[in-house]
């Protein structure tokens, strides 16, 4: 099963850049933006940035590995890395990809939340694994990304 990243984007405000889901079908639910690795991508940073300009027409910085997230999906073991990182452009005329040429695939409305605990908790954010995740350390999500080391600031949270 090929592994998949994520992208905490926080914006210039300190506002967390998360997706509101709308499928044909199904419940509307709330995730973080990324996808799977392909065969052409360097290494996970590489994918994660062509997926935050595919997803979103994002260019970022400050990327940073905060966690890798491992959970029972479809017969198998998925795995998702989540790096944090901040908004440096945004041009929605840049986004593109399958999920933008096909409506029954749905909506992608980008939303902006506050760093609180609450904002995770009271949406059905998926996968859960990335929830939980979120819902824990929201609030340090600046310090963990922009913070003077990132392996100082998870031994303090441990």
């Amino acid at each position: 099963m090929r592994p998949s990243v994520r992208g905490v984007l926080l914006d210039h405000d300190d506002r967390l850049m998360i997706f509101r889901r709308t499928v044909p079908g199904r419940e509307v639910y709330w995730s973080v933006p990324g996808g799977h690795v392909e065969p052409e991508d360097a290494s996970l940073e590489h994918t994660l940035r062509r997926e935050l300009l595919e997803e979103l027409g994002a260019t970022v910085s400050s990327v940073t590995p905060l966690t890798t997230l491992s959970y029972p999906w479809e017969g198998g073991l998925k795995t998702q890395h989540l790096y944090g990182c901040r908004l440096v452009e945004l041009d929605p005329a840049r986004r593109h990809g399958p999920e933008f040429e096909d409506p029954s695939r749905g909506g992608y409305e980008v939303v902006r939340l506050p760093l609180a605990e609450s904002e995770i908790t009271s949406r059905h954010v998926v996968p859960e694994a990335v929830a939980a995740y979120l819902s824990r350390h929201i609030t340090a999500l600046p310090q963990l990304i922009d913070g003077p080391s990132h392996d100082t600031v998870e031994r303090s949270l441990s």
